[in-house]
């Protein structure tokens, strides 16, 4: 029966794979849960065991005394000020962590690793990519380009793997919705935070971010499916040495969604939310030539690939900070019970971006379903499931 290690186990995505194995202990009877810290109980196939990823191969090495597996899930993500320096500091921690599976002897035993990334890949973040994206689109590596440390992690594992018996595996998520204790950098903290707050203060559900991004599309990632893709994948022998997106497989348009939020919280949304003045907005905008520049003479598009941004008609940094919007936190919190300091770690940066980009996002799932993977989940279901995590957690307040 195999074995697996996972990195980041108490993140997002990392936690939904220890859980995912750790339900199968028949076909996963040890599963090596890594993590500084433990934060949730486990099953009676998990081990937990104490690791930093940031420190040097040989102190980690010491570290991993003793664990070994047939595969590795690499979920593990720090997040940095500068793309530079998550480029340093992911880079080295996978590149680290790998050495030091070397030097204990664990590197001999292993069949393939699972390496968590994410649609940055393709940019993203830097503005209109090409649609629908693939796993062949090309590398956004040109002099005008940030550094991006999926790049580096994926060279380091091409790298690793490419003179040992060992296979390798890539996937790519897009706008996680998933829960993890202690982490609220997850969209559907943040979005419901939002929807909690605006009732509290007796208004109509106004979406935040961009007129233009309510009406085009984009493509979610379910934490709990995406563990269910890492298993798969890990064990299917054709997914060897390939990247993969992984997106929950419907294409989403908050148009559809936030009439949804708003029943939930029992709310409406305001009729005539784009023709109200908009003192709160703010525009940034993103990379001068958008992914999509890479590819314009090929697609026929040469002159017409415009500079992306992200508008958000309430800034949500901002407005996170209102006295009047932290005060009815406040009585909201001491009402229900509820984790205090969520509303001020809450990703309000993310989801602005989130919400504020004036562009498509729609991901191919064709490579994967070509090799038989058939998992999907509709997207208001993944974020509904996650709402219930959250009010259990006591960080939204019930709705039902």
């Amino acid at each position: 029966m195999p074995s697996a290690i996972v990195t980041g186990a108490t993140g997002i995505l990392g936690r939904e794979i220890v859980l995912e194995l750790g339900k199968n202990p028949q076909q996963w009877p040890t599963v090596h849960a890594l993590s500084r810290s433990k934060k949730d109980a486990y099953p009676d196939s998990v081990v937990h065991n104490h690791i930093d990823l940031t420190s040097s191969a040989d102190d980690m090495a010491k570290q991993l005394e003793n664990v070994k597996a047939d595969y590795v899930f690499f979920a593990a993500y720090l997040q940095k000020e500068t793309e530079q320096e998550n480029w340093d500091v992911n880079g080295d921690m996978l590149e680290n962590f790998l050495s030091a599976l070397d030097k204990t002897g664990a590197s001999q035993q292993i069949k393939r690793i699972i390496l968590v990334t994410g649609a940055k890949q393709y940019g993203v973040h830097l503005g209109q990519p090409k649609n629908p994206m693939v796993e062949s689109d090309p590398w956004l590596t040109g002099p005008d380009r940030p550094p991006n440390f999926y790049y580096r992690q994926q060279e380091v594992l091409h790298t690793y793997c490419k003179d040992k018996p060992i296979d390798w595996v890539v996937t790519y998520p897009n706008d996680v919705i998933g829960f993890a204790k202690g982490n609220f950098m997850n969209l559907g903290t943040s979005v419901g935070l939002y929807a909690a707050v605006t009732k509290e203060m007796g208004q109509e559900l106004v979406f935040p971010g961009s007129e233009t991004f309510y009406t085009r599309f984009d493509c979610f990632t379910f934490s709990r499916l995406h563990a269910q893709f890492c298993v798969w994948a890990a064990l299917e022998p054709r997914a060897g040495n390939e990247a993969f997106n992984v997106v929950n497989g419907d294409a989403e348009s908050w148009q559809n969604l936030w009439p949804k939020l708003a029943a939930r919280f029992g709310l409406k949304v305001k009729e005539d939310q784009f023709l109200q003045d908009a003192p709160d907005a703010s525009t940034a905008e993103l990379a001068e030539r958008p992914p999509l520049a890479e590819v314009e003479k090929e697609v026929g598009l040469v002159g017409k690939v415009k500079q992306s941004k992200v508008e958000q008609r309430i800034d949500l940094t901002k407005w996170s900070q209102k006295p009047e919007v932290k005060k009815a936190w406040q009585s909201l919190a001491d009402r229900e019970g509820l984790e205090k300091d969520a509303f001020e770690k809450a990703t309000w940066d993310f989801l602005g971006f989130v919400l504020g980009r004036n562009y498509d996002l729609v991901i191919s799932m064709s490579k994967a379903r070509k090799l038989g993977w058939t998992g999907y989940i509709d997207t208001w279901d993944s974020l509904s499931e996650v709402f219930d995590d959250l009010e259990s957690e006591k960080i939204l307040p019930k709705t039902k």
